[in-house]
């Protein structure tokens, strides 16, 4: 008889110690960008039908803009999947920056799907970083990219880089489902 009321005691001793040493947050973050490896049509669509309105805009303004801030020698699958992170990380901070900005009514309400989409990918990968590779140095080929960036947002109208950033947003996704596969990708 003390025997079984010691098992279930026993259980619940152990139980509280083993959460004590492994804490839930701890067991709940993991760092998984699966869902980026193949995107879900409608979000493909929200984007493209952004894309497409923006260009109707661009059409009846005058933006000039020479930053050739997404083209780039190098292939994102070239990088190491710290580094494909980095990147991705940085043009999704560009991106959600952009889209962020005030603009017409009805452009707002466009951009409304993809800029919550792109915030939730943001904040995955920033979860992931802090927790594969919170001190990883950028290789050479990413460091200058990113000091490119530095200097486009310095440099380049606010106005030409939501154009480029707009304009190139499947870039950014692509490269977003490379590093979510994370081996080499085309």
């Amino acid at each position: 008889m003390l025997c079984l009321s010691f098992t279930p005691l026993l259980a619940l001793v152990l139980g509280a110690s083993l959460g004590a040493a492994f804490p839930q947050d701890a067991l709940k973050k993991s760092c998984s960008l699966s869902k980026y490896q193949f995107l879900v049509p409608h979000e493909l669509k929200a984007v493209q039908k952004m894309k497409e309105q923006f260009e109707d805009i661009m059409l009846l303004s005058d933006r000039k803009c020479n930053t050739r801030l997404f083209h780039r020698k190098w292939n994102t699958a070239e990088l190491s999947v710290p580094d494909r992170v980095m990147l991705v990380e940085a043009e999704l901070d560009l991106a959600t920056a952009m889209l962020g900005l005030p603009t017409a009514p009805g452009f707002a309400e466009t951009r409304q799907r993809p800029l919550t989409f792109l915030t939730q990918a943001r904040e995955d990968l920033r979860g992931c970083m802090a927790m594969e590779a919170p001190s990883h140095q950028p290789s050479g080929k990413l460091r200058h990219w990113l000091q490119k960036l530095q200097t486009a947002k310095k440099t380049e109208t606010v106005g030409c880089l939501e154009a480029t950033t707009i304009l190139h947003l499947f870039q950014v996704l692509n490269d977003l489902r490379c590093t979510a596969l994370r081996e080499q990708c085309t």
